[in-house]
């Protein structure tokens, strides 16, 4: 019998947040999914531009994306955390050590300062996500890398 994951709770929380997050006008255009990373407001076109990205990074068996840097505004949309979070279970150790070393710097990235488009309720979100898929990360490089 399994215990349920409350860490796991918190983040599905936290993304369902993200998904309807702050109204902070970012128009991001549905044609260019990067543009999705920037986007975090909660209008249909950034939902529907985070969701792609999202969707994106899922069907990507390079993981090519991993190796991206992400900015405050990555943070806050949380689709790069919400994607390491999901696919953590087929990462290589060295990806694993990328993600949680990225996690662990969103809280400092988020509360270095004002960023146009982003609201602090997006700050204090986006840095609770880094916190948790942090968590989630390091149990996996725990369990399968050392």
């Amino acid at each position: 019998m399994q215990r349920p994951e409350k860490p796991r709770t918190a983040l599905m929380l936290v993304l369902a947040s993200l998904a309807v997050g702050g109204c902070a006008g970012n128009q991001a255009a549905l044609g260019d999914p990067a543009r999705g990373l920037k986007c975090v407001d909660d209008s249909h076109v950034c939902i529907s531009q985070r969701k792609m990205v999202y969707d994106s990074y899922m069907a990507d068996s390079t993981r090519s994306w991993i190796n991206q840097p992400a900015g405050p505004h990555e943070y806050a949309s949380g689709v790069r955390l919400m994607a390491l979070s999901k696919k953590r279970k087929e990462l290589s150790c060295a990806e694993l050590q990328h993600g949680k070393e990225e996690a662990d710097r969103g809280p400092t990235v988020l509360t270095g300062g004002a960023y146009v488009g982003i609201t602090s309720t997006q700050v204090a979100r986006g840095a609770m996500l880094s916190r948790e898929v942090s968590k989630e990360l390091a149990k996996e490089i725990a369990r399968r890398c050392r």
